[in-house]
């Protein structure tokens, strides 16, 4: 019993001697990591008592310790994505992403891995890539996945029907017992397991346990009679207790099969030694067969896998219609022909061409004989991944629906056999139409497992007890086709309650003895899996609660609500990924791999508070800013996440609303009103120059503002920008062009990057263009990017009503630097009072970037190769974060191919780190260099000394300056120096 009267004291003798992070108190920061581990992928939310993020396998034995003592439950984390509520819980949180992500040994002779439970399904194939050798398993998460969370699960993917389940691919775990005996689980012959039983230890306990539970010919019958039919590969629910009976011909025992799928109620897993498979053949086809109807698409599947393809994954019209003009998936639909019911993706391998042609031929062919389906697609290469991606992001996309009723996870992991899916599918749909409900379906045909989620509003009482009705009723279809409640997305708190109804009563209390086996004081996960409470119980949501409405700045109409754009979230993790896998999302995640720093964090935290607050000012609360603090504004979330959850948005309007309620700093009035300081310092650049380059009074303005002391800081121009153009159209009055275009001369290159504006005017004048600069203001991104909307908006104002009416389509507005004139696209048209969104909305259609508008040109004729030199030149490009999620990078890479020997590469970078001011400022210089150092800093460093680096961005340019020392050029430079 604990000594002490509550957890908060015990905790605070525990953490002294605690290797890793400690969350328990009442603080605002230990409170904010509690609320944002207070949910997971699935509908579910509860705080938990704690969080801890251990660094070593001590620490893991301390934390099992502690909840013996003082009778608490662990409840062991990777990456989030549970979909059941695996993860969620009145505990104590152990996270063990952020340190056991090792891969400790590749044995490629004897085709096994060694990693720790916090590897990545994707990075650690990456790793496997140069011998040849992969990890089979796979989930649509799984470029954030990690090996822990699908043992847990017992994980399948998409190619479950060829590379198996994570059960099948475990070899051996190793981690602690509930009582802090460690242990490791791996294949043991019939004699050693009798040997194992008679040890005096929770080990001995357990084996003699398990092993005289499964050769009971009563418990043996009771298991097969309710466990799944075999032929249905996807069997997950409950322990799997039919692994391990003793068959014919079987000579080997190993827990591990029990293990997988437990989700962490058994063991805590601290290694695990995971089954290799060589990679496929690299020639790849999928077949997209395009069917009139679902019940179609479920027919032509059974002879689908007649064909031995590798997968066969559906996806229905409802998915495909969330990718239509999605900033991502609309160029993902490609392959997409008419308007499909549903789509059923077939891949196929093979060594040749000839015969990847000869598997995709044969089943088009089948098909066609059959009269099933209407057009059949086939997708090669690269661009599989394209079209593989439309049905990853199933989960994600759907959460666009607006309004309460929203798709839940509640029966979409229920498997049958692939040849039972047709009919319950059908009688499925029966029960739906029934209670009146709508459904997307998605996923794994081939496996027997459609992911249906049917559309319930949990924010009623009604909705709540539908929630359940659809699975009690779900559960008894389930069971009159010998089918599986869990396929691979586990039991959880969601379908533990119905286990009893699928498996039988007998088997049900087979489980928890399997439990109290393994753990009886209830130290892992308690309940999960069984004695799990009401399955709607601590939902997301709270029934019939009424939520006042909450007035913004920016409009958030297009979402409905800023409460209702955190409210898509998904959970799903997409902002979980490292560099490894690529994209921008998240960058400040990616150097701290802390849950708080992820976009979902954000959204979840605004979410909870905007629905709960009792003030006046739902956004003043030191938690949420706690979570905000190292959102970079990079918006990757807008395009990257599949449910556009616009972090970047939502952290502006966060920030004005609490500093209305706190004042605002003295360092954010300082940045927002860089521009002002600016102007100040072009009076006398000479002095300001040397001010800020001077060690000792640089070092003094740096500490008085609040930046980090080794940042260096911008110098003025010698001349501003638009004096200079004064000046140049004076002397060239007579020289007529024959287009005419506006140039937006923003605050940093007016000021800053004088020498990038020059070089553009004359190269717009060199290759035929009028350039004039217009009467307009300042852009207001750094007051868009401090959080001070109004100001921001009296800006935006003026500039559309002063440019709106002056651009068009043939004589647009073109910027340099992109976070200036973007914000003309992304928030002027949901920031300007209502009267001017018409306007707004036509000067966002008419602005561009210069490398844009170059581009349009050259291909429509105006510019051409022969005005460049012919001279080779190597460029690596570094794309700017809103060039990236606005699309409009790609003009960027294309202008500089221009000249005919030019060759660029993209620097597979995201976020440069610096984002504006955040690199600047002290407490985020840390972060900021961490994130420049994931891919950007190295690229550069090792880029040859004749390679020119690229970079649009002027904050881009200046972390590669302060990281590397070296001076990236601004495309139209390199352009400048190109032309003839």
């Amino acid at each position: 019993m604990s000594k002490f009267k509550n957890f908060t004291a015990a905790f605070q003798e525990l953490a002294p001697n605690f290797s890793g992070e400690l969350f328990f108190d009442n603080s605002a920061s230990h409170e904010a990591q509690k609320l944002v581990y207070a949910t997971d992928a699935s509908v579910y939310q509860e705080k938990p008592l704690a969080v801890a993020v251990p660094k070593t396998t001590a620490a893991i034995a301390q934390l099992i310790a502690f909840a013996n003592e003082h009778q608490l439950t662990l409840i062991p984390r990777a990456a989030g994505t549970s979909l059941a509520g695996q993860v969620v819980g009145n505990g104590l949180i152990v996270d063990i992403s952020k340190y056991f992500n090792q891969i400790l040994e590749i044995n490629a002779t004897e085709q096994y891995v060694r990693v720790q439970p916090g590897v990545i399904r994707d990075d650690l194939n990456l790793a496997l890539k140069p011998f040849g050798l992969m990890f089979g398993p796979e989930t649509s998460t799984a470029n954030r996945a990690m090996i822990g969370g699908m043992i847990g699960n017992n994980s399948c993917g998409l190619h479950s029907i060829v590379w198996g389940d994570t059960r099948g691919n475990l070899l051996e775990v190793r981690g602690f017992l509930s009582n802090g005996q460690e242990v490791t689980f791996s294949s043991l012959s019939f004699a050693e397991v009798a040997e194992k039983a008679q040890l005096n230890s929770l080990e001995g306990v357990i084996y003699k346990g398990i092993s005289e539970m499964v050769n009971n010919p009563r418990n043996v019958e009771a298991i097969e009679k309710g466990y799944p039919k075999k032929s249905l590969t996807r069997r997950n629910t409950g322990y799997a207790l039919d692994f391990l009976i003793p068959e014919e011909g079987k000579e080997a025992f190993n827990m591990c099969e029990l293990i997988a799928g437990s989700e962490g109620t058994l063991m805590f897993v601290t290694e695990a030694k995971l089954k290799l498979l060589p990679l496929p053949p690299k020639k790849d086809a999928l077949v997209c067969a395009h069917f009139s109807s679902l019940a179609e698409a479920l027919l032509a599947n059974i002879i689908i896998l007649k064909h031995q393809p590798m997968a066969s994954e559906l996806v229905d019209k409802y998915i495909m219609d969330f990718t239509k003009g999605h900033p991502v998936y609309q160029h993902n639909r490609f392959f997409i022909e008419g308007e499909p019911e549903a789509l059923l993706m077939v891949e196929f391998f093979a060594e040749t061409q000839q015969e990847l042609d000869f598997k995709t031929s044969a089943l088009i062919a089948d098909l066609k004989l059959a009269g099933l389906g209407y057009a059949y697609p086939v997708v090669y290469g690269a661009q599989t991944k394209l079209a593989w991606d439309v049905r990853k992001a199933g989960l994600g996309l759907i959460r666009n629906l607006p309004g309460d009723t929203q798709p839940v996870n509640l029966i979409e992991d229920c498997a049958v056999a692939p040849e039972d899916l047709p009919a319950y599918i059908e009688e499925l749909q029966q029960l739906l139409d029934k209670h009146q409900l709508k459904a997307s379906y998605y996923a794994h045909a081939g496996a027997g497992e459609l992911h249906v989620e049917p559309m319930i509003n949990l924010k009623t009482t009604e909705g709540k007890e539908l929630f359940r009705t659809v699975l009690k009723e779900t559960a008894a279809l389930v069971k009159k086709h010998n089918g599986s409640l869990s396929g691979e997305h586990g039991d959880g708190r969601l379908r533990g309650e119905f286990i009893a109804d699928v498996l039988g009563a007998e088997v049900y209390q087979l489980l928890k003895e399997v439990k109290q086996l393994f753990d009886p004081l209830g130290v892992f996960n308690a309940h999960k899996i069984v004695d799990t409470p009401p399955m709607n119980e601590f939902l997301r949501y709270e029934a019939d609660k009424s939520v006042k409405p909450i007035q913004t700045i920016f409009d958030f109409s297009k979402n409905e609500s800023i409460l209702r754009l955190a409210e898509k979230c998904s959970g799903s993790g997409d902002c979980r990924r490292t560099h490894v896998a690529g994209g921008t999302m998240c960058p400040s995640y990616m150097a701290t791999r802390q849950e708080k720093d992820t976009t979902r964090a954000r959204a979840n935290i605004l979410r909870q508070f905007l629905t709960n607050s009792q003030g006046d000012n739902p956004f003043n609360h030191k938690e949420i800013k706690e979570v905000m603090d190292l959102c970079l504004s990079c918006k990757a979330c807008k395009s990257e996440c599949p449910s556009s959850v616009d972090v970047a948005k939502m952290k502006a309007e966060f920030l004005q609303h609490y500093y209305d309620a706190n004042g605002v700093p003295f360092r954010t009035k300082v940045i927002a009103n860089f521009t002002k300081s600016q102007a100040l310092g072009a009076l006398v650049p000479a002095v300001y120059n040397g001010l800020i380059a001077n060690n000792f009074t640089s070092k003094l303005i740096k500490r008085v503002i609040g930046f980090a002391p080794d940042r260096s800081l911008p110098k003025v121009g010698k001349t501003t920008l638009r004096s200079w153009k004064k000046q140049h159209d004076r002397k060239n009055q007579s020289i007529a062009r024959a287009k005419k275009v506006y140039l937006f001369c923003d605050e940093f290159t007016n000021y800053n990057d004088v020498e990038i504006g020059i070089t553009s005017i004359k190269l717009l004048e060199k290759l035929g263009y009028e350039v004039v600069i217009p009467q307009h203001e300042e852009s207001g991104r750094t007051y868009l990017s401090k959080g001070l909307l109004r100001d921001a908006k009296t800006l935006a104002n003026k500039n559309v009503s002063l440019l709106a009416d002056l651009v068009n389509i043939d004589a647009p507005l073109l910027g340099i630097e992109p976070s200036a004139l973007l914000t003309f696209r992304d928030e002027y048209p949901e920031l300007v009072d209502a009267h001017l969104l018409q306007k707004a909305k036509h000067l966002a259609q008419n602005a561009f970037l210069i490398e844009e508008f170059l581009w349009k040109e050259f291909e429509a004729g105006n510019i051409s190769t022969d005005q460049f030199t012919a001279k080779a030149q190597f460029i690596k490009l570094h794309g700017h974060c809103y060039q990236k999620s606005l699309n409009a990078l790609a003009p960027t890479e294309k202008i500089l191919s221009m000249p005919t020997n030019y060759k660029v590469e993209m620097i597979p970078s995201g976020c440069c780190g610096m984002a504006g001011s955040f690199g600047y400022e002290k407490e985020h210089y840390e972060v900021s260099m961490q994130v420049g150092e994931l891919v950007l800093l190295p690229a550069v460093r090792n880029a040859a000394t004749d390679t020119v680096i690229a970079a649009a961005g002027t904050s881009c340019r200046h972390q590669i300056k302060d990281g590397t020392e070296r001076v990236a050029k601004h495309p139209v430079e390199i352009l400048w120096e190109a032309l003839h």
